[in-house]
């Protein structure tokens, strides 16, 4: 993968290789005492922005391999490793669970990314980040192997919830707490994450859960891989999807590179927005 990059912005244009491209963003740093959480996003997408499409032997949607890559893996991978702790859906946990999905984070299992275990180990952080999940339904399982080597499951609902779905989490070694009357607060899984001393969060669902987080404020940084693909096909599945956002959340570009060594050489854009407040 030592086929190099080009910086657009910020000036002036610049090479660079891709391993450690995001590893040397060193989100970390906003992490500091009496800073609050940092939250973070990351997706891939299609130029008429479709990140996900259905699959056809299932009722639930899945990234589209015609734009996932290894280029944009590793990537998602230097994303992943800096975290304190991923944000993750029920959905995924189903499909872990029927081994339809591989582990968020496969630093550990993949040689290639040898180096970020490495980091992670030399930054004095956890094996693994943690895993919190953001659920009204709660109507998932608790694999037990994400919780191997005390890795801790999280998971914040609703007060409506059943409380016979929460206890049953609980005994699957889940952590439960309430985080919001009917709809998942943004506010409230900021406040309980940095209760429970986590400072750096990365987002790795979908786009429900980005929805709450523009919605209610909390999410801090945008990372966006423009495949230069056009897939079409219905259902759209977009970044964020949910009620129209008033005012709309504006965004101010961080950083933009040009990989033309993807997906046979049509290339992709790397891209990071900070949330203007």
């Amino acid at each position: 993968m030592n086929k190099l990059l080009t910086r657009l912005y910020p000036q002036p244009p610049a090479e660079f290789q891709l391993e450690g491209l995001y590893l040397g963003q060193d989100l970390r740093q906003y992490t500091g005492p009496g800073k609050s959480p940092f939250v973070y996003s990351n997706y891939i997408t299609s130029l008429d922005g479709r990140i996900a499409v259905p699959n056809p032997s299932k009722s639930e949607l899945v990234v589209p391999k015609a734009i996932t890559n290894p280029r944009d893996w590793r990537l998602f991978q230097e994303l992943a490793i800096q975290a304190d702790i991923l944000i993750t859906s029920g959905r995924y946990l189903r499909q872990y669970e029927r081994g339809e999905v591989q582990e968020i984070l496969t630093v550990f299992d993949e040689p290639r990314f040898s180096d970020l275990m490495e980091w992670r180990r030399e930054a004095g952080l956890s094996p693994r980040p943690d895993l919190v999940v953001i659920s009204a339904s709660l109507d998932f399982p608790i694999p037990p192997t994400l919780t191997a080597e005390g890795r801790r499951v999280i998971v914040l609902t609703v007060e409506a919830a059943g409380r016979q779905r929460i206890e049953s989490l609980k005994k699957q070694a889940g952590e439960v707490y309430i985080a919001g009357e009917r709809r998942v607060s943004g506010r409230e899984v900021l406040k309980r994450l940095s209760e429970l001393g986590y400072k750096l969060i990365y987002n790795a669902t979908g786009p429900k859960v980005l929805h709450l987080l523009l919605k209610d404020g909390t999410l801090d940084r945008l990372y966006l891989s423009f495949a230069s693909r056009i897939l079409g096909g219905d259902p759209y599945s977009s970044i964020v999807e949910g009620d129209l956002l008033d005012p709309p959340q504006n965004f101010r570009l961080n950083s933009l590179y040009h990989d033309p060594h993807a997906l046979n050489g049509y290339g992709q854009l790397f891209c990071s927005y900070d949330v203007v407040r």
